[in-house]
């Protein structure tokens, strides 16, 4: 059985997407909402694992609000899926394992379209997984839950999970489940659009993104995510610097960027 965790802060959003796709699901599941209407939780991380600790299914489904499922056999099949997977830490509807593109087959936007650039057909081990939904089994969440201190706001947790379950030599997957995300955030397929995402990413995005690249620099020197990829060996404010305005980097301070984008 799944345990299906959510936080809302918009009753009728919830009910339109991931409530409606729920009810129609052909086998039994838990469903545990977290209500932060009134901002209860300050982080994703700290509601999530209030929602996770009731958890009693074999996995926990930690899902965005306006995910509609799509199928009425999503939960049976994705089970079925999860139990066939190797070492399996986390899994997720997208992801990055290098800079090539995001991993996924899922559409996304008012005017639904493709969210990422790969269309995968099986499940693929990727670096890191998006945060609109993931899949953890029980017994790995009993041991790792969501770090509330390197992910204080609403971002990354997924991502910084993922990181953290390969040092318990596990992986992340992502899984070929077709699911409809209303959210309009665009992955980014070129320097242009990253640069274009950045600008509009909350200022919460990169004081975690600065926690969980100083978190995890010791065994990785780049963190590959569907909003791009961060070297762990430079502050965020000067890779944000050189792909919003890369004329501005000069002298030195360039070419040491030009090195870590090698590195």
């Amino acid at each position: 059985m799944v345990s299906v965790v959510c936080v809302y802060n918009d009753q009728s959003v919830l009910q339109a997407h991931l409530l409606k796709s729920l009810e129609i699901q052909t086998v039994d599941h838990e469903l545990l909402l977290v209500d932060n209407r009134r901002g209860l939780f300050g982080s994703a991380a700290q509601a999530l694992n209030s929602g996770g600790q009731r958890a009693t299914g074999k996995y926990i489904m930690f899902v965005h609000q306006d995910v509609d499922l799509r199928s009425s056999v999503w939960l049976r099949e994705v089970e079925s899926v999860l139990d066939g997977l190797d070492a399996l830490g986390v899994a997720g509807i997208a992801g990055a394992a290098d800079g090539s593109g995001v991993l996924t087959v899922i559409d996304h936007d008012a005017n639904p379209r493709p969210a990422g650039q790969i269309v995968i057909d099986k499940p693929t081990q990727v670096q890191t997984l998006d945060e609109c939904l993931i899949l953890v089994p029980r017994v790995v969440f009993d041991s790792l839950q969501f770090d509330e201190e390197a992910c204080p706001d609403w971002h990354l947790y997924a991502v910084d999970y993922s990181l953290s379950v390969s040092n318990f030599g596990l992986r992340s997957y992502v899984i070929p489940a077709y699911a409809y995300h209303r959210s309009t955030g665009a992955p980014p397929t070129s320097r242009l659009r990253i640069a274009l995402s950045l600008g509009v990413l909350p200022k919460g995005y990169y004081r975690t993104l600065g926690r969980v690249l100083r978190k995890h620099k010791a065994n990785y020197s780049r963190i590959y995510t569907t909003n791009g990829d961060w070297s762990t060996k430079c502050p965020v404010w000067l890779q944000r610097l050189a792909l919003l305005c890369p004329a501005r980097v000069r002298g030195p301070l360039a070419g040491s960027l030009r090195w870590i984008r090698r590195s």
